[in-house]
C-alpha cells in the first residue's frame, strides 16, 4: 500500500522506532515490512475502533513508520540519521471517507475541488473481506477491458489469467474514467489463509479530459507519481514547487509478476457518489515500442531530477545575486539623480540677475504672473519724458517752415 502519512505535528509527538511499531528487524525485506503493516493497520483501522481514541493515535503511528520504511530513499535517511533526516512537515495524513461525518466530508470534497489533494485510506470492510478471501473475482483476461460503477467505499474485484510468456513480456493494467471519477486501483497478493493482502494501491489522477490510475510489471523500475509531494512544496515556497516536481516520483514495490492469476480491484474513491470507470489487461508484448519508449522515458525522467536537485543550488545562489544586484541598482540610480540635481542646482548659482516678483494683478501680465528684468533692461526702455521731447522738436520744425512762409510775402 502506498504509505498513509500524518501530519507534522502529530509525527513529532510520535517518536517511537518505526521498526520497533511495525515490530520487524532493521534488515527486514520490504515484503516483511509491507505484510506487518498491512496486519497492524487492519487491526486498528477507524473502522473497526470507532469508539476507540488510542486506537486511532496507534494507527496514525503505524502509518506514519510504514511511510517511511515504506519508501527506500526515507529508510536509509532515518537508518543513518533518525528522524532529524526527515522533514515531518512534508508528512501528508490519508483520512478515511467511511468514519469521516457528513460535514468533515464535505469540506474535503470542497478542498479536492479545489486542488488540493486529499488522500484517503481505504475501508477497513473492503481490506477485511478480501483477507478472509469472501470477495467476488470477476474474470478479466488479458487483452480485455470491462466498464462498470462501484459505490464510494466499495470495490470490484478482478482476476487476470497470465501464461509464462505472457509473465516473460510483461503485464500493464490500467483503469480510466470518462466521468473523472476519483477511484483507486488495487493489487493483492495471495495470503496463506486463501485470503489476498493488499499489496499496491494506485490513486487516480486527472490526465487530460479523463483521471486513469495504471500498474506496470515490466520487469524494470517504473515510478508512480505522488502529487501531493508538489502541493505541500507549493504551500511553503512557490518557486520551489517546479524543484520539487519530480521528488514526487515514488518507485513501484511489484516489477514483474509471475505466471498464475493476479487479483486486482477498482475502489470508489469519490466523496458522495458511485465512480464509473474502465479497466483493461495488456500484454506489453504486443506493445513493445511503447514499452521501449516508457523505459528510455523513466530514465530521462530520473537523470532530470538529478539535474534540477543540482540546478536548485546554482539558481538559489543566483537568485540571492540577482537580488543584491537589484538592489545596487536601485541605489546607484537614486545616487545618480541626486548628484545631478545636485549640480544643476549649482550651475544656477552662476548669475547676478536679481528676481523681482510682481505682485498678481499689477497689469505687467494679464495673466498675473511675475517678470524678471535687470536694471540694464529698465534703462533701455524710453520715459514718459522722452516721449513729451519729440513732439516738441516735431512743432518746432513746422513753426519755422510756417515763419518762413510768412517772411517771403511780406518782401514781396
Amino acid at each position: 500500500m502506498a504509505g498513509s502519512n500524518i501530519a507534522g505535528t502529530s509525527a513529532q509527538a510520535l517518536r517511537r522506532d518505526p521498526y520497533e511499531v511495525l515490530s520487524v528487524s532493521r534488515d527486514s525485506s520490504d515484503q516483511e515490512i509491507k505484510t506487518a503493516y498491512r496486519k497492524l493497520a487492519l487491526k486498528y483501522h477507524p473502522d473497526k475502533n470507532a469508539n476507540n481514541p488510542e486506537a486511532s493515535d496507534l494507527f496514525k503511528e503505524v502509518a506514519y513508520s510504514y511511510s517511511i520504511l515504506s519508501d527506500p530513499e526515507k529508510r536509509r535517511q532515518y537508518d543513518n540519521s533518525g528522524f532529524e533526516a526527515l522533514d515531518t512537515e512534508g508528512m501528508d495524513m490519508e483520512i478515511d471517507l467511511s468514519n469521516l461525518g457528513t460535514v468533515n466530508t464535505v469540506f474535503a470534497a470542497l478542498f479536492s475541488k479545489l486542488g488540493v489533494p486529499i488522500k484517503t485510506t481505504i475501508s477497513a470492510n473492503v481490506l477485511e473481506e478480501a483477507l478472509n478471501g469472501t470477495v467476488t473475482v470477476r474474470p478479466l483476461p488479458i487483452g480485455t477491458s470491462v466498464s462498470g460503477k462501484v459505490e464510494k467505499q466499495c470495490a470490484h474485484f478482478f482476476g487476470v489469467t497470465i501464461s509464462d510468456e505472457q509473465a516473460e513480456s510483461g503485464i500493464v493494467v490500467r483503469a480510466t474514467s470518462a466521468a473523472q471519477s476519483k477511484f483507486k486501483l488495487l493489487y493483492f497478493e495471495q495470503d496463506l489463509n486463501a485470503g489476498y493482502g493488499l499489496a499496491l494501491q494506485e490513486d487516480s489522477e486527472k490526465t487530460g479530459k479523463v483521471t486513469s490510475a495504471g500498474m506496470y510489471f515490466l520487469h524494470f523500475q517504473v515510478y508512480r507519481m505522488d502529487s501531493t509531494v508538489n502541493a505541500l512544496a507549493m504551500a511553503k515556497d512557490p518557486e520551489a514547487a517546479f524543484f520539487k516536481r519530480l521528488e514526487g516520483l515514488q518507485p513501484c514495490e511489484v516489477s514483474q509478476l509471475k505466471a498464475g492469476t493476479h487479483i486486482f480491484a477498482v475502489y470508489g474513491d469519490n466523496f458522495f457518489k458511485p465512480a464509473t470507470y474502465m479497466i483493461e489487461a495488456l500484454c506489453a508484448k504486443t506493445y513493445e515500442d511503447t514499452t521501449t519508449k516508457l523505459k528510455d522515458i523513466e530514465a530521462q525522467i530520473l537523470r532530470k531530477r538529478s539535474e534540477l536537485r543540482q540546478f536548485e543550488t546554482e539558481y538559489r545562489k543566483a537568485l540571492a545575486r540577482f537580488q543584491e544586484v537589484t538592489n545596487r541598482y536601485t541605489q546607484e540610480k537614486q545616487s545618480v539623480d541626486e548628484m545631478l540635481k545636485h549640480r544643476d542646482s549649482i550651475h544656477s548659482s552662476f548669475t547676478v540677475a536679481r528676481t523681482v516678483a510682481f505682485p498678481t494683478g499689477s497689469g505687467y501680465f494679464s495673466n498675473g504672473s511675475s517678470s524678471k528684468f535687470t536694471s540694464e533692461d529698465n534703462k533701455s526702455e524710453a520715459s514718459p519724458g522722452d516721449e513729451g521731447s519729440s513732439d516738441s522738436k516735431d512743432k518746432s520744425s513746422k513753426k519755422k517752415w510756417f515763419n518762413l512762409n510768412l517772411k517771403g510775402s511780406d518782401k514781396k
